[in-house]
């Protein structure tokens, strides 16, 4: 059994930001959901936040790495993205691509 990619988008921000950011991520549900979706290789995906770390993330699971890799390419986050840092979200760069080492079934 081959496992899955775990691909992690991290986006930073100041604290005082977060309530704009956490908005933000929420609305980009219905622009990203459809093309997410219909992406090769999609297991799983989640748009996640913790306001403790002013941080927002997306987690997802992909079949293989050129699976996971498609997001690189996804215009819509792409220009998403763009207007995160034009109101001063910060990226963790390089999304990290996790070859999966274990896991535990649900």
């Amino acid at each position: 059994m081959t496992l899955p990619i775990v691909r992690v988008s991290i986006l930073r921000c100041q604290p005082d930001q977060f309530t704009m950011f956490h908005s933000m991520m929420t609305e980009a549900e219905s622009v990203l959901v459809p093309g997410i979706r219909a992406m090769n290789g999609l297991i799983s995906y989640w748009a996640g936040a913790d306001e403790a770390t002013a941080s927002l993330t997306n987690v997802s699971v992909w079949r293989t790495l050129a699976d996971a890799k498609q997001m690189d390419r996804f215009q819509p986050m792409l220009d998403l993205g763009k207007r995160f840092a034009e109101k001063g979200a910060m990226f963790e760069r390089p999304i990290m691509n996790y070859a999966a080492l274990w896991q535990i079934p649900a």
